[in-house]
C-alpha cells in the first residue's frame, strides 16, 4: 500500500496538461481585406506568426466592407473588441491597420521596424497567473489581480485570399493566424479556476487562452495548447 499513492500521483501528473512555462506576448492586428493600407501590416504579422514567445492574432473587422469588398473573415465581435481597446484608452476612433501589443501599446503596424520595436519593448505582466490549455479545457492558476478569461481559436495555416473588388481588387493576400472563434468564458479572481470549452467551429485550429484586465484592458497572461 505504501507504493500505491506515489504511483497514482505519478500517473496523474503524467496525464495532466503542462502549465505554460512562460506567458506569451499577445500581438493583435485589426485589419480588413478591403483596406489598401493593411497588406504591409498583415505581412508583418505573418512574419512573426510562428514565434514561440508570441501569440500573434489577426482580427478582421467589418467597417470597411462598404468599400466594395466584404472581408471573408470579419465579425462584428472583432470590431467591438477593437472599440473596447479604443474606449479603454480614451480614444474616439479606430483605424486599420492597427496593432495592439499586450493590450497596452498600439501602433499602426505597417512599418516593420515600428512593429518590431513595439514587440521588443513589451513584457508579460508581473505576477501573471500560469495557464493550462487543451482543446477541451482552460485552467488558470492562483495569481495576483483579476481579469476576464477568453478562449481564442485561430487558424495557423497560410490562406491566400483573392480579392476581386474594392481597394485591393486584383490582389491575392496571404493571411496567417486568422481568429475564427472568440469566447469570453468568465472571470478569474486570483484563485484557481477551470473552464470547459465549447466545440471548435472547424478542424485544424489552435486553442489559446487570454486573461485580460477588464474590457479593453491590459493582458495579464496568455498561452496556447
Amino acid at each position: 500500500m505504501k507504493c500505491l499513492f506515489p504511483l497514482l500521483t505519478a500517473l496523474l501528473l503524467t496525464n495532466a496538461p503542462a502549465w505554460a512555462s512562460a506567458p506569451l506576448v499577445v500581438v493583435e492586428l485589426y485589419q480588413s481585406q478591403g483596406c489598401s493600407s493593411c497588406p504591409p501590416a498583415n505581412a508583418n504579422l505573418n512574419a512573426v506568426a510562428d514565434r514561440a514567445d508570441l501569440l500573434p492574432l489577426s482580427f478582421s473587422v467589418t467597417y470597411w466592407d462598404q468599400l466594395g469588398w466584404k472581408d471573408s473573415f470579419a465579425k462584428p465581435q472583432f470590431t467591438q473588441r477593437q472599440w473596447d481597446y479604443a474606449r479603454a484608452q480614451g480614444r474616439d476612433q479606430v483605424w486599420t491597420p492597427q496593432v495592439y501589443v499586450g493590450g497596452r501599446k498600439t501602433v499602426v503596424g505597417r512599418d516593420a521596424r515600428e512593429f518590431g520595436d513595439a514587440i521588443a519593448a513589451s513584457r508579460p505582466a508581473a505576477g501573471a497567473p500560469q495557464l493550462q490549455v487543451t482543446s477541451r479545457e482552460i485552467a488558470v492558476a492562483m495569481g495576483k489581480g483579476t481579469g476576464d478569461v477568453w478562449l481564442v481559436r485561430y487558424d495557423p495555416r497560410s490562406e491566400n485570399v483573392p480579392i476581386r473588388a474594392g481597394e485591393n481588387g486584383g490582389r491575392t493576400l496571404p493571411h496567417r493566424n486568422i481568429v475564427k472563434q472568440l469566447v469570453k468564458l468568465g472571470r478569474w479572481n486570483g484563485r484557481p479556476v477551470r473552464f470547459v470549452l465549447p466545440a471548435a467551429p472547424s478542424a485544424g485550429l489552435v486553442t489559446a487562452a487570454i486573461v485580460q484586465s477588464g474590457k479593453g484592458g491590459p493582458i495579464l497572461a496568455a498561452a496556447r495548447g
